[in-house]
């Protein structure tokens, strides 16, 4: 028996409605703002988990691979196209992190904020 539900995925970030916008172009859904507190941005994705995007004063983005400014977490996001989904996510303002290996099933990138994000083919 479960402890828990996930509810949310929240990242923390300089600007909240900037960074909902970034990810609302890379996986749809609805950018939901609550007009008294600018502070935080919800993303309602379609058929998955939303994200929440918190501001965080002082925010110093991880570095990838870097043990002393570790990623913490990242956003693993399926795709049917890698090329497609990589020129989507680039238009939108990622930054390729790794790209070394072309031929893999994976490519990581660096949302606006710094958080490490990869696309995964299907």
């Amino acid at each position: 028996m479960a402890l828990a539900k996930l509810d949310i995925v929240v990242l923390d970030c300089p600007d909240p409605h900037a960074l909902a916008g970034f990810y609302a172009g890379v996986l749809g859904g609805t950018v939901e703002e609550d007009p008294e507190d600018s502070a935080w941005v919800d993303l309602k994705v379609p058929g998955g988990t939303a994200l929440a995007f918190q501001r965080a004063p002082g925010f110093v983005p991880p570095e990838w691979p870097a043990a002393d400014r570790s990623q913490q977490f990242h956003l693993d996001l399926v795709v049917e196209d890698l090329d497609a989904a990589e020129k989507g996510v680039l238009e939108l303002g990622a930054k390729p992190l790794d790209t070394a290996d072309r031929e893999r099933t994976f490519r990581v990138y660096a949302d606006p904020a710094g958080h490490p994000f990869c696309l995964c083919a299907c």
